[in-house]
């Protein structure tokens, strides 16, 4: 079939006309109709149907076109007879043809030959075209327009069915819902609840505004609520108002997506708001209401919920919303006309005891699901787990994903058919596991099977720090208090100030902690808070400064590793503010940033190292004798720091001043750390007690502390060990004894040995 224009087809065009064609010789018609070319469009071109299945059902045009068919004179016996354009067919290829003429289009395309025949006047394919496009004729073929725009679609193959494409009795607004009803048995059972759901059934049957408003924190069961609503009323355990209705879900998400244009996504919840009415007894479920506000307009003016007013209004169709109170206060509470409209329904998080009825009850479904059992002390356990250790989230739904996550975990090591007629039970080693990688907690003395680690702990620690045997006893203490139950959940797991003088292992102790326990030392130098402003920096700058994306430096901190030893050093060097920040942290193991966020402490030894009043220690007070260094430091500490600071703190450790047996372990500690490198080199070191004795003396000091035998080491020992492995005998490595020479330094008192193993420092 050919137009007889000097005018050139697009592809779809031809598929469009030879369908059409096709049609006229099946149904043994004499004339190529225009009803046999919207037949052809609707089957043929799938942005046409596209297009079409938004404004209306396609499949009862289709049925009404068959009709037309079947009362269309029949050629008997067609043989080589071919088929006419008939009058009217002609007069829409004409128009068509006219339509690319005056656009300077390149093709002449189905979009011009549609425009064509709704401008058709006493055709039948006219008339069904036009009542089921109701109005929106233009519309239609913008859209058709800028979907070919979008895309070059040239139909399908002969290979598809294309009577697979028609809807059936889906008109296309369910296709943007969900119905509730129909997928509910896939969904968990509601558990508990009960005063909830009732709340939400009586607003549900009053006159006006009968739209409830679930508030609550994310995973506390607000979507499971409308799910238990659903099961009541397809199970007819409802009052006689809500018996037999449907609850649609229609997400925002999907009612926006593909609205490129404007008026899109105004057609769409039109179309589905008069598909709601026509169905009677709807319910219409928004997850995330507060998705509404500015949603589908630019300038907030037209957006969803000002569309949704009138509907909210009538009371025929009502609505169920869903939101957190974060968004609730953010978005939702400035629409003052859409919040009077429901009735807000505060979804409170579940207590333990309720999360484990909860967690039972949805226990045969995991079990069957993984191929494993829950025992009552798994299920209890997890509950009370995750209510302990995940901070950031919200019961039942942490305490759901610990034992899902701990099921299919259980399946990475079983063979690829399992036995399912022995179902593996989970343990509560299991969950732990499980608990360790979700939260971080790595700390090998606080788990489980761990308490011998947990009793040497102090011994440990001890041997590696010399001489601060009451700070060492305070820190372990804490932390063995906690393991056994008996401290606060809502506290840190210790908050202690350090206080003495410098280089005597405030800050070692920390250090040595972090490494003993297995876990992350998150360390903070105060200093670089001295500024009223660097202070924010800690949570966050606030709204319009700088830095205000990019968060808080100490929360951001915590929440990467909520299991650590948090390390605040030289506090009294900070700005005052810093003091406020802390309170809430030893107080309820709580901070917020800048963006709502909260880190969690409860996990977290927060240790604070002072040297205040260290510069006050053993000076002569009036006529009384030299006070203790620790009896100055502990006044001096009370001044500075505020009363309600120092009320809070588990603990205030002196630590004390440096003595001789303690500088000499602390010496013999950094030599064996020397010898230690020394080794990679392939070098041994002895020291006489003369060059021993000679470090001792220059690097004990009871102002600097430890830090002067580090600097000591650092100037007569490394310097003389360095020409040597560089430039001298030790290229090669060997043993090497230092002594001392009559000048009071150090030297090499012996012949380089090469030596084949390194073998520790010795002292002669």
């Amino acid at each position: 079939m050919d137009i007889n224009m000097e005018i050139k087809n697009t592809e779809r065009t031809q598929n469009v006309l030879k369908r059409a064609h096709d049609e006229c010789v099946t149904e043994h018609n004499e004339f190529i109709t225009p009803e046999h070319l919207l037949m052809a469009m609707i089957l043929v071109d799938s942005s046409f149907y596209q297009c079409l299945q938004f404004y209306t059902r396609v499949k009862p045009i289709v049925k009404d076109i068959e009709k037309q068919f079947d009362q269309m004179p029949k050629v008997v016996n067609l043989g080589d007879f071919e088929p006419e354009l008939s009058m009217q067919m002609q007069q829409v290829i004409e128009q068509a043809c006219l339509q690319v003429v005056s656009s300077n289009a390149e093709a002449l395309d189905v979009s011009h030959l549609a425009a064509a025949l709704l401008q058709l006047e006493d055709s039948w394919a006219a008339y069904i075209f036009k009542s089921y496009l109701d109005g929106h004729e233009a519309d239609f073929l913008k859209d058709l327009v800028e979907s070919y725009e979008r895309q070059d679609n040239a139909g399908i193959t002969d290979d598809d069915d294309p009577l697979s494409w028609l809807d059936d009795d889906t008109s296309q607004w369910q296709q943007l819902v969900t119905c509730l009803n129909d997928v509910v048995d896939k969904a968990n059972p509601l558990i508990g609840r009960e005063r909830e759901l009732e709340r939400t059934i009586q607003v549900l049957c009053r006159k006006d505004k009968n739209n409830p408003l679930h508030v609550g924190e994310p995973g506390v069961g607000k979507t499971a609520l409308v799910y238990g609503l659903t099961r009541r009323i397809v199970d007819g355990k409802v009052p006689e108002r809500l018996q037999d209705s449907k609850v649609y879900m229609m997400d925002m998400g999907t009612m926006l997506a593909g609205t490129q244009y404007r008026g899109d996504f105004e057609r769409r919840i039109q179309q589905v708001m008069d598909g709601v009415t026509k169905e009677g007894k709807a319910i219409v479920y928004i997850d995330e209401i507060h998705n509404m506000i500015g949603a589908g307009s630019n300038d907030g003016t037209n957006d969803a919920s000002n569309m949704l007013k009138p509907y909210l209004e009538r009371g025929d169709i009502r609505f169920i919303g869903s939101t957190t109170y974060d968004e609730y206060n953010r978005y939702f509470s400035k629409s003052k006309g859409i919040v009077r409209r429901f009735q807000q329904i505060d979804i409170a998080e579940p207590s333990v005891d309720e999360t484990i009825e909860i967690l039972k009850g949805l226990r045969q479904r995991y079990e069957e699901f993984h191929q494993v059992t829950y025992s009552d002390e798994v299920i209890e356990y997890a509950v009370r787990q995750s209510a302990k250790y995940i901070s950031d989230r919200f019961l039942p739904d942490k305490a759901i994903d610990l034992i899902d996550e701990a099921g299919a975990a259980h399946q990475l090591h079983q063979p690829s058919s399992p036995n399912t007629q022995h179902p593996t039970p989970i343990t509560q080693k299991d969950i732990q596991t499980v608990l360790e990688k979700t939260c971080k907690i790595d700390a090998a003395a606080l788990k489980d099977d761990n308490n011998e680690q947990l009793e040497t702990l102090g011994e440990r620690i001890l041997s590696r720090i010399y001489g601060q045997d009451e700070a060492v006893r305070q820190v372990v203490e804490a932390i063995q208090m906690s393991k056994a139950g008996l401290s606060d959940d809502d506290k840190p797991l210790a908050s202690l100030l350090f206080v003495g003088p410098t280089g005597v292992g405030k800050t070692e102790v920390a250090r040595v902690l972090a490494q003993e326990l297995g876990i992350e030392l998150v360390r903070f130098d105060m200093s670089e808070y001295t500024e009223k402003h660097a202070v924010a920096k800690l949570i966050g700058s606030p709204a319009g400064y700088v830095g205000y994306e990019d968060g808080g430096q100490l929360t951001d901190a915590i929440r990467k590793s909520p299991n650590c030893v948090l390390l605040l050093d030289e506090l009294e060097k900070a700005h005052q503010d810093i003091y406020n920040i802390l309170l809430q942290v030893m107080d309820y193991a709580r901070l917020t940033d800048n963006k709502g966020r909260k880190a969690d402490f409860r996990n977290v030894v927060v240790i604070m190292t002072s040297n205040a009043g260290a510069q006050y220690a053993g000076q002569t007070i009036g006529f009384e004798r030299n006070t203790s260094r620790g009896e100055a430091m502990l006044k001096q500490v009370k001044r500075l720091f505020k009363p309600e600071f120092i009320n809070r703190l588990s603990g205030t450790v002196v630590f004390r001043d440096m003595d001789l047996k303690m500088a000499g372990m602390i010496l013999d500690k950094k030599l064996s750390e020397l010898q230690q490198k020394l080794s990679s080199k392939k070098v041994s070191m002895t020291l006489t007690d003369d060059a021993r004795q000679l470090l001792l003396k220059k690097g004990f000091t009871h102002e600097y502390g430890a830090r002067e035998m580090d600097r000591v080491i650092a100037n007569m020992l490394k310097p003389l060990l360095m020409r040597e492995i560089l430039f001298g005998s030790l290229r090669q490595g060997g043993a090497v004894t230092i002594s001392t020479s009559p000048d009071q330094t150090l030297c090499l008192a012996r012949p380089i040995i090469p030596m084949a193993q390194p073998i520790p420092p010795t002292v002669q």
